[in-house]
Parts: structure tokens; sequence; C-alpha cells
């Protein structure tokens, strides 16, 4: 078996193994072989980024493109300043001004103090926040303890005030004060009006948004905003915009300016006129309206109560604790534009010249006042409750006969009546450019015929309701030759150059009554200024017509009170003149040691405000022999 083995052992070559035969293998070991495989990798990379670069540049681009744009760019509509509102004289009396904000880090609070160590850098000195209260509080109008709670509600960022103007800015400066930041921002402007409340009714106010609310500020928002057109600017990574794609009219605004027709001068007259007699009756309300005859352009329109739009806030919180909390925002109405009165015997010149234009009555026409008259179950008295016999009708104006002119209306169908009643523009508005303008009420057709009593009452302006501006538009028809026109404050806007380049379109004038009448009646009125119950309205020199007024308030079922009454008095000067205005001055409740009347508490205002419309416009006297000496407008 050995030899077998050995045998066979020795045919295979004398190796105990067996030889078998293997694949052949990559030798990675061989350079030739490691470089075919970096160009592989490379080949299938560079492959990879061509494909890559093909689907983003061809198929994804449009979607790339659009995701690019909206994170590189970002649409701008600037903030722009508020146009500025001049008066006729180009007084700025409302105007956007740069505002600032107040920040208080609590956690830097210091003061920088200078001593002889350090008379240049000076020494930080820590406060308290009580401390640092007691400083800012009255510079900011508020409480100190106030803001100590502010201080408490974090360490850094707290903000304490804002719109506030250039001098209460340099004054926090001044304190020298550390953890005090003051910051205007592109948002931090602040509507200014640097009259106060010399002409709040008229131009209302900017809310603390910035929105209108009241006035011309409401009314003529289109001419005050500023058009400004959006930009598309690129930005930063950052987030910061690339300066050179800012185009040259980024901030451009436009220096027109929104002017009125009020007369700063005139407004601030009357507003003295008025308050003065106030405080002398003890009474809260009063008006006084000038307007222009020929145009409707009115020089003043005065309301008092008022308040400073700069602090309308404060104003209605402290008139509150006068009237109640419930009543207080009515300090922002207008008065001479949205409440409704009777305006009693005021109105007699417009129903005298009604009767004229229907032809029932001639200026020498004559009635027999007997002090009383009965209409129905009603008794009707004159105000003095006394008669005054047989008068004409320029003298049942001059005693402003309630019977003259009952007998004069009655002679007028009421149907008639009501159809002029609706066409002098009782029950409408007058149209004039300021909001919330009231309503005039009367009563309807069927009730106004039906009742003799309406008529009647309407004939010496009771029974219906009108505004203050509303009354004087329809007097305004008896100096200007019989013409309703449109009662406005604005005049247009125009450029640094004096040049017109918007003007508000109002209604064509409207032809009420015949020149020739309207004529008549004016001089019967001026017959109420020289004999009758308006002299206490005469100027020397001059020709004035006017009419006084004493109307009971209606309240629920009937009348208020004997103190419960409007005074009134409604002027024209010069009536020798083309050129005319109407005064109109109005005192609510007044109260005395004598009895209030239009007469002695109304006409003095009136003769007080035109005596310095005649310095302003420098109004020539009908017979200057007795003109006195005026003293100076101010300024």
């Amino acid at each position: 078996m050995s030899k077998i083995r050995r045998k066979k052992s020795a045919q295979l070559g004398g190796n105990s193994r067996l030889s078998i035969p293997t694949r052949s293998r990559l030798d990675f070991n061989n350079p030739q072989t490691r470089l075919a495989g970096v160009w592989l990798v490379l080949g299938l990379g560079t492959l990879g980024l061509l494909l890559r670069l093909i689907w983003l540049q061809a198929i994804e681009a449009p979607r790339l493109q659009a995701i690019a744009r909206s994170r590189q760019s970002i649409t701008v509509t600037p903030f722009v300043p508020r146009r500025t509102i001049v008066d006729r004289a180009n007084n700025q009396i409302a105007i956007d001004r740069p505002s600032y904000s107040v920040y208080a880090h609590p956690v830097r609070f210091g003061e920088i103090v200078f001593g002889k160590g350090s008379p240049k850098t000076g020494t930080k000195v820590t406060i308290t926040p009580l401390d640092m209260a007691q400083r800012l509080a009255p510079i900011l109008g508020s409480n100190p303890q106030d803001l100590v709670k502010k201080f408490q509600q974090r360490k850094t960022g707290v903000r304490i005030g804002s719109g506030l103007q250039e001098d209460v800015r340099n004054r926090i400066r001044a304190l020298k004060l550390e953890g005090i930041e003051i910051v205007q921002g592109e948002l931090d402007y602040t509507r200014t009006y640097p009259q106060g409340k010399m002409l709040a009714e008229v131009l209302g106010y900017l809310d603390w948004e910035h929105k209108a609310q009241a006035g011309v500020e409401s009314s003529q928002s289109r001419l005050l905003e500023r058009q400004q057109a959006k930009y598309q600017l690129t930005k930063t990574g950052k987030g910061k915009i690339l300066p050179d794609r800012v185009t040259p009219d980024y901030l451009h605004t436009d220096d027109l300016q929104l002017r009125l027709t009020v007369d700063l001068r005139l407004q601030r007259a009357a507003r003295e006129a008025l308050v003065q007699k106030m405080k002398e009756w003890n009474t809260q309300r009063g008006t006084v309206i000038v307007m222009d005859a020929d145009t409707g352009a009115l020089r003043s329109l005065v309301v008092e109560p008022t308040y400073d739009p700069n602090y309308y806030d404060k104003a209605v919180r402290d008139y509150g604790k006068i009237v109640g909390k419930t009543r207080a925002p009515t300090l922002l109405q207008n008065a001479a534009v949205s409440d409704l009165y009777e305006p009693g015997s005021t109105f007699k010149p417009i129903a005298v010249a009604i009767a004229l234009e229907n032809g029932i009555i001639k200026p020498n026409s004559i009635f027999d006042d007997t002090g009383s008259i009965a209409v129905g179950k009603y008794t009707i008295r004159n105000a003095d409750k006394k008669g005054n016999g047989k008068i004409d009708i320029a003298q049942i104006l001059q005693h402003s006969s309630n019977v003259g002119m009952v007998k004069m209306m009655q002679l007028l169908k009421p149907d008639v009546y009501y159809n002029w009643l609706q066409r002098i523009g009782l029950g409408q508005k007058s149209g004039i450019d300021l909001p919330l303008e009231g309503r005039g009420e009367i009563r309807n057709r069927q009730e106004f015929i039906a009742s003799p009593i309406y008529p009647a009452n309407t004939a010496f302006g009771q029974g219906f309701s009108l505004t203050p501006i509303q009354l004087v538009t329809l007097i305004g028809s008896i100096a200007n030759g019989g013409k309703l026109v449109t009662p406005h404050v604005v005049e247009g806007l125009f450029d640094s150059t004096g040049v017109r380049k918007d003007k508000p379109t109002l209604p064509e004038p409207t032809q009420i009554f015949s020149s020739t009448n309207a004529q008549a009646v004016l001089e019967m009125m001026e017959t109420v200024v020289t004999k009758g119950s308006g002299v206490k309205a005469q100027i020397p020199g001059y020709r004035i017509a006017g009419k006084t007024g004493t109307s009971q308030k209606a309240v629920k079922g009937g009348y208020g009170q004997e103190d419960q009454k409007i005074t009134s008095f409604v002027g024209i000067l010069p009536v020798d003149r083309q050129h005319r205005y109407v005064v109109f001055a109005a005192v609510d409740e007044p109260k005395g040691k004598e009895k209030a009347f239009g007469s002695n508490v109304a006409a003095p205002i009136v003769k007080s405000v035109m005596e310095s419309l005649i310095s302003i416009d420098g109004i020539p006297p009908s017979d200057p022999s007795q003109v006195k000496p005026q003293p100076k407008v101010k300024e």
C-alpha cells in the first residue's frame, strides 16, 4: 500500500498539494488600475453635474428665478407726510412733523455727572427707577407711578412714550440720562396744529393711528394724502436695501398745500368776542359764523367749548369731568354744522321774502298787531306780550312781531308755503364741505297742511329745526340778491408759487328770490339795526342790516323753561356795497341779572366781529365822518 501511494505521489510531481486554476482579478496596487478608477469616478461625477445643470437651467429655472426674486426684492410703499393746511393768508394751521418714540432700559439706568475729576467725559451714577420716573413724568405728561410699573415689566426695551415733538426730545436729552433711548422711525410723524384750539372746529384731528377724524382732515383726505407709488427694491441676504437700486424719486413729495377760506385773525377775534360774552352771561355753549354772501366761503367758524386737536383725548377726559363721560365725546362735534335748533325770529326775514315772492304782501303792507292771535285751539303772543298796533312789514321785523308774521303768512295757502320751505332747503343739508352735517327737520306735508298751527309757528321760526350754517346760508340769499350758495371752507390745492392745482367743484348758486325782493328785505333788516331790536349791532359810519332771535329750546312735549333758550343775531355788512358778509352769533342758555335776548347777548358779539372784519378787509365806511378809530386786530 505504501508503495502504491508513493508512486501516485511521484506521478503528480512529488507535490502533495493540488494546483487549481483561478479567475483573473484587478490589481489595485497597479498604478494604471488606480488611475483608470479615478478617471471613471470623475467622469461619472461630471456627467451627474451636467445632468443636474441641465435640470436646473432648463426645467427648474422658472421656479428658482421666482424664489430668488422673492428673497432678493421687497415691495415698499414709502410713508410720505400729509399735506400742510394753511389759512387764506397762508398761515400754517396743520402740518406733519417728525416725532419720536422713547424707550427705557431699566437695567442701564444712570446719570452722567460731571465733576472736577472728569470734566470732559463725566461719571455714570446709577439712579433708581422711581427717581427716573420722577424726572421723566413731567416731560412726558404721565404719572411717576405709572412709569415705575412700566419699568418693572422687563429689563430693557420698555416703550414709555411715542409721538413726541422735538422740544420734548430736547428736554429729555438735556437730562443726560443713561438707559433712555430716543428713536425716530420711518412712520414716526405726528400731525401738529400750531394754533392749538383756535381752528379745531374746522380742522378736526388725526387719531393715534394717524387716521383722520372730523373736520377737513376727514372730509378732504383725498386732497391731503399724497399718492405714493409702490417701489420694487433689491435687498441683500441680510435684508439691507441696496442703495444703487433706490430711484431718485423714492422719497419725493410735492409742495402742494390745502388752502382754506378761513382767516386766522378773524377766527381769533370771533372766538375772543364769543368767550367774553359767554363768561358775562354764565353759559357754556356758543357759535359764531362769518360767511362771504356772494361765494359761500366761510371766513370764520367758531364753536365753544372746543378742544386742542394736539391733545384731543385729554380734552375729552377733562370735559367729561364737567358734563359726564357719556356726553364728553360731544366736545369733538362741530355744533355749527351738526346741531339742530329752532331759529326763532332770525327766520322772519326769510318768511317775508317768501311772502313777497308770492305777491301776498308789499313792502308797505299794514297789519294790526294786537299782541296775540288765536290759531285753532292755540294762542300765539309776542315775546313781550304787548301789541304794536298797525305796523308795516319793516316794523314787524323791527319789533320782531310774532302776531304780525302769523297774520302775514295766513294769506299764503299752506301747501304753497310748504313747497317754498322745501325749495329753500328746510329738511335738507346745506352741502358744506365738513363732515357730519345735520339734516334739518320739518313736519311732513300732510301734517303741515292739516293743522293751521304749523304754518303759523313756522312764520316766526318755530316748529322746525335747522343748523346754524343753514340759517346763515338762507340769510346769505337776502344779502347776495336772492341766490342760495353752498357754504364751504376749502379754497383748493396750491403750490409754493401760489398757483391753484385743484379746485373743489361746488354746485351752481340757485336763484330762490328775485333780486328786487331780496333788496327790499335787506332794507327792512337795516331798519332793525337803525331803530329796532338790533341797535346794539350799530357801528358808526357803516350801514348794517340784521335780525335778532330768541327761541325757546324745544323739549319733548313742548318747550323748555324761561331760561332754556337760544339767543341769536344775524347781521349783514355792508348794506350799501355789492360784496357783503353774513355774521351770525348764537349763545345757548345765557343767564344774567337781566333777561337775555338776542338783542343784548348776541348782537354785541356780531358787532365786535364786524369791527374786526372791517379792520382786516379794509372795508370803507358809508359815512367816514362818523367813523371812530378801530383797534388793530391781533396777528
